[in-house]
């Protein structure tokens, strides 16, 4: 159970990879989703240290990346029809490194 659903993470992630068919666009993604993770991850030291142009950087190329993926798939992100999709894409670039997606 994942995500305040009955659906396992297994169940999320095959469907997040279905709607992710295209070469390009999981090339897009491969990049722009660590590229978001990370400016998460640094943006609170980034206040503190002054860096905070960093992160923002990460956060708007990441998504950049992931827009252009969904050009080339021609379907829109799948978190415009289930905003839990948000959460499932750094599992399937996990799961994708891992050789499991």
């Amino acid at each position: 159970m994942a995500l305040m659903s009955s659906r396992s993470w297994d169940d999320w992630i095959s469907e997040y990879a279905e709607a992710h068919q295209h070469p390009m666009n999981r090339f897009c993604h491969s990049i722009g989703i660590p590229m978001i993770a990370l400016s998460i991850v640094l943006l609170p030291l980034a206040f503190v240290r002054g860096y905070w142009a960093v992160p923002v950087l990460l956060f708007v190329v990441g998504w950049v990346f992931q827009f252009i993926g969904h050009a080339y798939e021609r379907k829109p992100p799948e978190f415009l029809k289930d905003w839990r999709f948000l959460f499932v894409g750094l599992r399937w670039w996990l799961a994708k490194m891992r050789g499991r997606a």
